[in-house]
């Protein structure tokens, strides 16, 4: 099945050893569900590790971080690591105030994130 994003659309790519998915345009209730089914595609498809690259999201609402925390989950029941690398001000804020900037590894820069320097840690419990 095929669809049409119009206001949001995806890229994967393999590099240095990283699956990087590339989002662009708006993460909200009216892409989600076709961004999951590629998303999801492309997790059943990798076994290394997963770099959502978010710098050209315009906006995220709550759809968004619940596709983001529901990538997180079924990359890890493959046994993938998955991080966060660029969010905009705007989807910077929104992770934060919602407590996922701990949930998640974030990079400022998609460089970054392939070189793993993170600036926030995922904590784990002891």
């Amino acid at each position: 099945m095929h669809h049409t994003i119009t206001r949001a659309r995806l890229l994967s790519r393999r590099a240095s050893g990283r699956t990087i998915i590339a989002i662009h345009g708006e993460l909200d209730i009216a892409t989600t569900a076709a961004l999951r089914d590629r998303i999801l595609t492309t997790l059943a498809n990798t076994t290394t590790p997963v770099i959502i690259d978010l710098s050209a999201v315009s906006f995220c609402d709550a759809s968004g971080l619940a596709l983001l925390v529901g990538t997180q989950r079924r990359a890890a029941l493959h046994g993938v690591t998955l991080t966060l690398a660029a969010p905009r001000p705007n989807v910077t804020k929104l992770l934060r105030i919602t407590g996922l900037d701990r949930a998640f590894t974030i990079h400022p820069t998609l460089s970054a994130a392939q070189l793993g320097r993170p600036r926030t840690h995922h904590r784990t419990a002891a």
